[in-house]
């Protein structure tokens, strides 16, 4: 009788979990405000991932009773399948917090019951949380905005298919958003979470089953700020103190499903792959309060029906789902903004769902903003190895020209009496390379922006997005090299320029490695010659060299790095620079690897184009052994800024090496900076000379030396052996005389 109603009300118990169970959840803030008598308002969003029908949520709760007041709007669905049994549904709610102002932060939390069954056994019980930073920063003059996420309801993936998960990561001051496992998290096996990409990648097995993931998402400044708060405190944050506490930390909990193996998982053939309409991972979007935004999908599945689309999105966005041929599906999500929501960025998800698997999960951010953000459509040239931007001035009335740039701030663009144009290569000034599941695209984008000591502004935001692709059916290398020896930069002094940056065969620097060869496979010890060449409209210009840096990945700002050249001085012993036209940079080096297990080395370079003749510029100042000291006359001289230009990998290949290079003395640093020395290109040995015939016999005498002080050892050691021998000898022949006569006596 027990036994049968404790069987009762445990299956009941289990009815509920499978009814109504927690899959994660997100929070996102909107930008906190300061209220007239002095308290704090602030305004976030929780979204709920819920399996079966979205239930009603528990109230948050401030530590140390920061909060006067919270008023609580109610919890409404955003996205439910339809079905009779939902694997997924989402709710949203929003809540308004009074801050007092006798805090520097603020923390929420709030627990709740119950999360799915799951591969790990954790608990029931969970936690949502979140802190802020309550500073007026120096740089945005308002408080700190937190980093924004959100994730489906249900993420599916197979066993057999399970590459990487890509986490929404968008913090709206600009500031890094770094990712770590929550305090106390369990970590799943044979998954490894790049805390900077913020990207959950297989590197082992995985067994089936829910897993669960409960993160946090912190905001580092790029940049040194004053952090002022209302008692009148302030903090210095240098942006190179990795030892501060973050501004703000929000907790995102989801959990990931990995089904049974598929026969297939080439995207698009099984599971879903996303097409060339569909917004990328990561972009910022567009919305006016009053008016109707709208986001468009299309994803294709030749061997699956796709049979709807799941949305993380605000709880009043619809969407409209259309089935197409040839395994085609697509959605239009439609919101319209109030004005309750301005300046609020909104995180938007996606997944395209089959009956057994899904997509990758796709996220945008929405930004909601009072007028609408011109929007202009740029006349864009597409060539093999750049891309030409032009707008016409026209089209664009009331903007001002100098305050645009490309998302690389250090390219801009040239203008005339009717036209803005902005040339770029494929690898430079901030271009994107992306794989649109029919298409790869290259996209940069022009924006307008704000100096930091403007209180007010009267201009208008521009944000212009343009692109070149192209089908993948084409042979893409012949418009877009692997290799990044191709950099095309625009600046309004300068015109268009370019730069190649390459391997060369031998110290004659007229072999350039083929882009068949990388990545190129070197020795230690062994000279590796390089070279940069700069082309310009200008007919007279000469290239600098400012710095050289060596890294073990593509990664320019990797912490590892090992400098070649600094401030116009070479710091490595084994660089010499060859002899040049004004135009190239030539250069050799002994071969060298990273300590530890790192196998190949990118060659990283700063350089400067500057107009001959004058006496302030950079190229005229040369090594720098005190940068701070440097004179520069506004108007005198004529430069472009330092562009960072990459050549490698160098892959090394094992190989027997002196017993110095095993000990990692291959590499001699300097401690001194100095000047670079040019050489001429090496020759072949010069034994006729007298400084080469002296160079021939000491190398010669040296090794004759060294025979004959090992010879002459040799031959002290066995003539010591045979006086020992017959020393020895002698000593028992007189002993045994020395006996006899002692017998014969007695």
């Amino acid at each position: 009788m027990e036994a049968g109603v404790v069987f009762l009300l445990l299956l009941a118990s289990l009815g509920v979990a499978l009814t109504d169970t927690f899959h994660g959840d997100s929070i996102s803030f909107m930008p906190p405000k300061r209220n007239s008598d002095g308290t704090y308002k602030v305004t976030f969003f929780h979204r709920q991932n819920s399996k079966g029908n979205c239930k009603n949520e528990s109230t948050f709760t401030c530590d140390d009773g920061v909060c006067t007041t919270f008023s609580k709007s109610s919890v409404l669905p955003t996205d439910k399948e339809v079905a009779t049994n939902p694997r997924w549904c989402q709710s949203e709610g929003r809540t308004t917090a009074t801050v007092s102002t006798n805090k520097n932060s603020l923390t929420l939390r709030r627990s709740g019951c119950c999360w799915e069954p799951n591969v790990q056994g954790v608990g029931v019980s969970w936690t949502s949380f979140a802190e802020l930073d309550l500073g007026t920063r120096s740089d945005t003059r308002s408080i700190n905005s937190c980093p924004v996420t959100t994730t489906v309801s249900s993420l599916r993936v197979p066993q057999n298919c399970f590459s990487k998960i890509r986490l929404l990561a968008y913090d709206p001051d600009r500031d890094k958003v770094r990712c770590r496992y929550a305090l106390n998290a369990t970590q799943v096996p044979g998954i490894t979470l790049d805390e900077t990409a913020c990207t959950l990648t297989k590197t082992g097995n995985i067994t089936t089953g829910v897993h669960l993931f409960v993160l946090t998402m912190e905001d580092v400044t790029t940049k040194n700020i004053t952090v002022t708060y209302a008692d009148k405190t302030t903090t210095y944050r240098e942006e190179s103190n990795t030892r501060l506490p973050p501004l703000c930390k929000v907790k995102v909990q989801f959990s990931v499903e990995v089904t049974d193996s598929i026969p297939n998982c080439e995207m698009g053939h099984v599971q879903p792959t996303f097409l060339s309409r569909t917004p990328s991972h990561g972009d910022v979007l567009h919305a006016t309060v009053g008016q109707t935004f709208q986001l468009y999908a299309q994803a294709q599945a030749a061997h699956s029906t796709i049979q709807d689309f799941q949305v993380s999105g605000p709880h009043n966005m619809t969407k409209a789902f259309k089935d197409d041929q040839f395994g085609k599906a697509e959605v239009t999500l439609s919101w319209m903004p109030q004005q309750s929501d301005l300046n609020r960025f909104v995180p938007v998800c996606f997944t395209a769902e089959t009956k057994k698997t899904q997509s990758e999960m796709r996220c945008v951010v929405v930004m909601v903003t009072q007028s609408s953000i011109t929007q202009v459509r740029a006349k864009v040239q597409c060539e093999p190895n750049k891309m030409t931007v032009v707008l016409e001035k026209a089209s664009i009335p009331d903007i001002d020209e100098n305050f645009l740039q490309l998302r690389d701030p250090s390219c801009s663009l040239t203008s005339n009496s009717t036209h803005i144009t902005g040339v770029m290569s494929f690898t430079t000034c901030g271009t994107k390379l992306e794989e649109k599941g029919d298409f790869i695209v290259f996209k940069n984008e022009i924006n307008s922006f704000v100096l930091p000591s403007e209180v007010i502004v009267r201009r208008k935001t521009v944000k212009i997005d343009f692109s070149c692709q192209f089908p993948k059916a084409i042979e893409i290398s012949s418009y877009y090299s692997v290799r990044n020896s191709d950099y095309i930069f625009t600046e309004s002094s300068f015109g268009s320029f370019g730069y190649t940056f390459e391997i060369f065969r031998d110290g004659n620097f007229t072999k350039k490695v083929e882009a068949s060869a990388y990545p190129v496979e070197v020795k230690l010890l062994q000279t590796i010659y390089m070279g940069i060449e700069a082309t310009s409209e200008l007919p007279n210009v000469t290239v600098f060299v400012e710095s050289c840096k060596a890294t073990p990945d593509d990664n320019p700002d990797n912490a590892l790095s090992y400098d070649l050249i600094k401030n116009g001085c070479i710091r490595d012993e084994t660089l010499k620079v060859a002899e040049s036209p004004q135009t190239e940079f030539r250069f050799q080096v002994q071969a060298f690897k990273f300590t530890g297990n790192y196998d190949q080395v990118y060659v990283t370079c700063s350089v400067i184009l500057c107009e001959p003749g004058s006496q302030f510029s950079r190229c005229a100042q040369g090594c720098l052994k005190d940068p701070s000291r440097r004179r520069r006359r506004r108007g005198l001289s004529k430069e472009t800024v330092g562009h960072y230009i990459t050549q490698g990998p160098l892959q090394f290949v094992g190989q027997p090496v002196p017993k110095a290079a095993e000990e990692g003395l291959n590499v001699v640093m300097q401690n001194d900076d100095v000047p670079a020395t040019v050489i001429s290109p090496p020759a072949a040995p010069d034994t006729k000379s007298s400084k080469g015939s002296w160079e021939f016999k000491r190398m010669l005498s040296s090794n004759v030396t060294a025979v004959v002080l090992g010879s002459a050892f040799l031959v002290s050691v066995m003539l010591l052996a045979v006086v020992i021998h017959r020393y020895s000898r002698k000593t028992r022949v007189e002993d045994t005389k020395a006996l006899i006569a002692s017998d014969y006596e007695n």
